[in-house]
């Protein structure tokens, strides 16, 4: 092992995403189906609009390896894999042109690098049935695929690959994956089908071999919930996991998240995140796996508390419409830097309370001692929130309230931080002491 190496070997993975990790995935709008050109467009549209602000990753979602996959679903009829003589599954070339000649996704990695962004894939837990089927030798040993695997708890929504059992073998075939993406220059690993249930000693091998690669890849872990129970387990092995099943562009699943966000809450520290799942705002449905073509149905209420939710909760950001074809509105909420600052630099992220829908968190400013606070009305209709800035927030003195969204400066009436908030709606203040 050179020196390069062993020195990333023993550093501490949590440091790679400093922050919550921002990017663009292609599953809500593309499904199984996208194509290195539609990658490209968003990788486009993301270095001239939006990496000025943070946004960085590019992530292709899942079966990049199949040629002739379908929307509204999956096609387990007579799917064409692409995979090495290793077992390995290598990028469709009909769906990705530059990764003909056994070149992977390197020269795409390359087109994002050179852009300042970084590349994202998809992987399922596992090691390919057809792999198991041919007897396919695993990389580095004198095993093969039927040696390391177990038809037990097999994926139930999709049956592209077995589980690996831990016994000789099994490390080297993920050592052997990762070491393959490292090579192709990937910068981020979203792996399926890993947290429910959750596959202890596949994610420990998972992470053993990025932490040897020889590449800084950040790990995701899907999809959830991911238990409360693996909490700790969790922290320690990824940089995001999933706190929900996919979240799609209705009201009951974003009322949910708050539950889910103050149960998951204490698990979040610098470098491993809580995750949301995607934001599906925007461009939706274009090919995906299921919903029809169209812009986000979420109200422009509902998508202000999206963004107010996961900014305060400090959950990844990643964004699931088409950026190029997304509404202007959609777009301007990726924009706001109050809203990105209080996401990377934020502390002591806390809901002060929950009564009659009526909801509301706080967080700190580590950088100059603001206050963010953020009210949201889950009811059906318009309701005042309210809340003491001297007793629930503990603050005494004069403060300078601007609100985040609308970027203005707003006047509290006495003591009380009060608004009337629209149905499903949310308002993001940020209190600034006077001097």
């Amino acid at each position: 092992m050179c020196c390069c190496i062993a020195s990333l070997a023993q550093s501490d993975f949590h440091s790679w995403a400093p922050t919550p990790p921002m990017g663009w995935n292609s599953w809500d709008c593309y499904g199984p189906n996208v194509t290195e050109d539609e990658v490209k467009a968003n990788a486009d549209f993301m270095a001239k609009n939006l990496k000025q602000y943070g946004w960085e990753y590019v992530v292709v979602d899942i079966r990049w390896y199949v040629a002739n996959d379908k929307s509204h679903g999956y096609n387990e009829t007579d799917p064409r894999y692409n995979i090495d003589s290793f077992g390995r599954f290598q990028p469709a070339v009909n769906r990705f042109p530059s990764s003909k000649d056994g070149k992977g996704f390197k020269p795409l990695a390359d087109y994002l690098h050179s852009k300042g962004l970084k590349l994202g894939i998809h992987i399922m837990r596992g090691i390919p049935v057809i792999a198991v089927k041919n007897k396919m030798p695993v990389y580095g040993t004198n095993k093969t695929a039927a040696d390391i695997y177990s038809d037990s708890i097999q994926c139930k929504w999709l049956h592209d690959m077995y589980t690996v059992v831990a016994k000789e073998g099994a490390q080297q075939y993920y050592n052997s994956i990762v070491n393959l993406y490292a090579r192709w220059g990937v910068d981020f690993i979203k792996c399926d089908d890993l947290s429910r249930p959750y596959h202890k000693a596949e994610i420990e091998m998972l992470r053993k071999a990025i932490d040897n690669c020889g590449r800084k890849i950040v790990l995701s872990m899907s999809p959830g919930e991911t238990p409360i129970a693996e909490g700790e387990h969790a922290q320690s092995h990824a940089n995001m996991w999933r706190t929900i099943d996919d979240f799609w562009d209705n009201w009951g699943e974003l009322k949910a998240h708050f539950d889910i966000f103050k149960r998951w809450n204490k698990y979040r520290i610098d470098g491993a995140y809580p995750d949301g799942d995607m934001l599906p705002l925007g461009h939706l449905g274009i090919k995906a796996e299921r919903g029809v073509d169209r812009q986000s149905l979420f109200t422009k209420d509902e998508q202000y508390t999206v963004m107010t939710l996961w900014s305060i909760f400090k959950s990844p950001l990643m964004y699931g419409g088409d950026l190029p074809t997304s509404n202007p509105f959609a777009i301007s909420l990726l924009k706001n830097k109050d809203m990105l600052n209080l996401l990377k630099n934020s502390s002591n992220n806390r809901e002060l309370f929950n009564e009659n829908n009526k909801i509301v968190w706080a967080a700190d400013d580590k950088k100059n001692g603001a206050i963010y606070v953020a009210l949201f009305n889950a009811a059906d209709s318009a309701q005042t929130v309210s809340l003491s800035i001297s007793q629930q927030l503990q603050l005494n003195g004069s403060y300078k309230i601007m609100n985040v969204w609308e970027n203005k400066q707003v006047q509290a009436s006495s003591d009380q931080l009060s608004s009337i908030i629209n149905p499903h709606g949310a308002i993001l203040y940020k209190l600034i002491k006077s001097k």
